[in-house]
């Protein structure tokens, strides 16, 4: 298939449009490469067929297995088990605990996603912090940090690593083992520490997080409910001319009509005869409410109100996940009070806290949120993938009798892994069929586990990276790269090659960024007549390299809100360590793997 000038133009074009779109978030990552991708197929840069083959590439299909076996070990309570190990081995001295938290999270993170690592030790951090007295924004830049360089030192430990190799084995290289990269990770992971302990922690600041914004007082506050009887005044009033709208001591977080929530706002709502209220209150005014004769809420006369019963209100933290429901609407749109049963105190966006007039702010990925509610309401909110806990580990109970199975099918992979490289994707899935049958996790639990949005953001990205590689934009991408460095060798270009990675990667997806560049890199390696190995790791490293800024990876972005951090914290504290990686991975490289 012949490839025409104006197809190679508006392929060109799309990638630019693709990284635009990518780092001002305007449309979802996965939607946008898709639609990159699909359109390369309507102007005829991919055939069908070609296209189609896509979605047989080992790479998003091994990444999806290792989704479900991070939900296996965390269903099992082996990570679970590891991170409570942190809080007996760490105690209430910073540096054992900064020691201790790096270490054990870079070994996790090694053989499991490190996002789901970051998800199960964020609440227990914070919950260790609160114990001792520490300062949670001191420990949760280098966790993330530490889970992001673990994933570097297998091929299993991060995506990136994954999709690369991926790329590799299917232009024709041997395909990498499963420890092959282990040589370079270790060391990156030794860097990492040695500079977070060494000084790297003088860096960073004491942030306050949103839960030590109240007092207290406000966390001690109790929920009442009840409800109105049929000969109540209050039937048929509309709720804003009611006293009960009027009482500052008390606040309706939700009514409840027939069994089901009122998704009606407040300002609309018409009390009904049977309509259940939950209310909010301090101490003082469960007190007054039980002194009140004929268990009338309010003194000024008989309202009808029975009451129900009165339950303390759980103050807790979350953050909105990356496959909430909930972002891009509003606190208001959602109606959010009256649909979830509980009270949003505070968000905390990009490094501000906010506590007023944030109704109206549209939530988004990373948003940590202060909720107040029944704790059978925030289990339900908690239970989805709408917010991930930060104040205690999530409630869904463990089953520790199929930990063995888990290790067994784990060690199995990594294993054949090593011996086979080649049968890496076929491994992973019978690793996944064993644990299905053996009823570690249940069938609909690994669908959940599967981050689908990152999935189909692969197959976007590998139809973008082959629209590159058949109008021959790689191939013209890396001559001119050899062009600019030739005369310095394939030492310079790989530096440059590694460079451009890491740059990347702190704007946009790291999996976009192994995805598009690592068919430059094999072409740049043709192009110079040098083995292709060295500049592929040099793309998985570089991809992962994100230390910049809280957007470029997941578990950034997770410890940014929850740690009060703003955006600058991460480039004080995060550049001099991408520049030591760097010079380190320029150095090493080359020799680890000889062109």
């Amino acid at each position: 298939m012949e490839i025409q000038v104006w197809q190679q133009v508006i392929t060109a074009m799309m990638v630019i449009a693709v990284f635009v779109v990518l780092l001002k978030e305007w449309v979802s990552p996965d939607l946008t490469a898709m639609a990159a991708f699909l359109s390369l197929v309507l102007i005829g840069v991919i055939g069908p067929g070609e296209a189609l083959s896509i979605f047989g590439s080992s790479a998003p299909i091994t990444v999806a297995a290792m989704f479900v076996m991070s939900a296996v070990l965390e269903r099992t309570g082996l990570i679970e088990l590891l991170a409570t190990r942190f809080e007996t081995l760490a105690g209430g001295n910073q540096f054992r605990t900064m020691v201790i938290l790096l270490l054990l999270v870079a070994f996790l993170s090694a053989f499991v996603n490190n996002t789901p690592v970051v998800v199960v030790f964020l609440p227990i951090v914070l919950a260790h912090c609160r114990k001792f007295d520490l300062k949670a924004s001191r420990f949760l830049i280098p966790l993330s940090y530490a889970a992001i360089v673990g994933g570097t030192c297998t091929i299993i430990g991060t995506s990136t690593n994954l999709i690369a190799s991926g790329i590799a084995a299917d232009s024709g290289m041997e395909p990498f083992g499963m420890f092959e990269v282990s040589k370079l990770g270790i060391l990156f992971v030794a860097a990492a520490v040695l500079y977070m302990l060494l000084g790297g922690w003088r860096l960073i600041p004491d942030r306050i997080t949103l839960s030590t914004l109240f007092d207290g007082e406000a966390s001690q506050e109790f929920l009442t409910q009840v409800y109105v009887n049929a000969k109540s005044p209050l039937v048929g009033t509309p709720f804003p001319e009611t006293p009960l709208a009027k009482q500052r001591r008390l606040r309706v977080i939700e009514v409840v009509r027939e069994g089901r929530p009122v998704p009606i706002p407040l300002n609309k709502l018409v009390l009904e005869a049977g309509d259940q209220i939950t209310m909010k209150t301090r101490a003082s005014g469960v007190v007054e409410l039980a002194e009140t004769s004929g268990l009338d809420l309010l003194p000024e006369g008989e309202l009808g109100l029975d009451h129900v019963r009165t339950e303390s209100a759980v103050l807790m933290e979350g953050i909105v996940g990356p496959e909430s429901r909930l972002a891009g609407h509003s606190l208001k749109e959602l109606n959010f009070r009256q649909r979830f049963g509980v009270v949003i105190l505070a968000v905390h966006r990009r490094g501000v806290n906010l506590r007023d007039r944030f109704e109206d702010v549209k939530l988004a990925f990373g948003d940590t949120l202060l909720v107040e509610g029944p704790l059978n309401r925030m289990n339900e909110l908690f239970s989805e993938k709408d917010f991930v806990n930060l104040s205690k580990p999530k409630g869904r109970p463990i089953r520790p009798s199929k930990a063995p199975i888990a290790i067994s099918a784990l060690l199995l992979f990594m294993v054949g892994g090593a011996l086979f490289p080649a049968y890496i994707p076929i491994l992973a899935l019978v690793s996944v069929v064993i644990t299905l049958i053996t009823r570690c996790i249940d069938p609909d639990e690994a669908y959940e586990a599967v981050e689908w949005k990152v999935i189909f953001m692969i197959f976007g990205m590998l139809g973008l990276g082959m629209g590159l590689e058949q109008t021959g934009l790689a191939t013209i991408a890396a001559s001119s790269a050899v062009a600019w460095f030739h005369d310095w060798g394939p030492f310079a270009v790989l530096t440059a090659l590694y460079l451009l990675a890491a740059i990347l990667t702190e704007l946009i997806s790291n999996n976009a960024v192994a995805a598009l560049l690592a068919p430059i890199a094999i072409s740049i390696a043709h192009q110079l007549d040098v083995d292709p190995r060295p500049f592929v790791v040099a793309v998985m490293f570089a991809s992962s390299a994100s230390f910049v800024t809280p957007i470029g990876y997941q578990t950034n972005t997770y410890v940014y809100g929850a740690g009060g951090y703003k955006f600058k914290d991460f480039s004080r504290i995060g550049l001099p360590l991408a520049v030591g990686l760097w010079l380190l991975a320029s150095l090493l490289i080359p020799k680890l793997w000889p062109f």
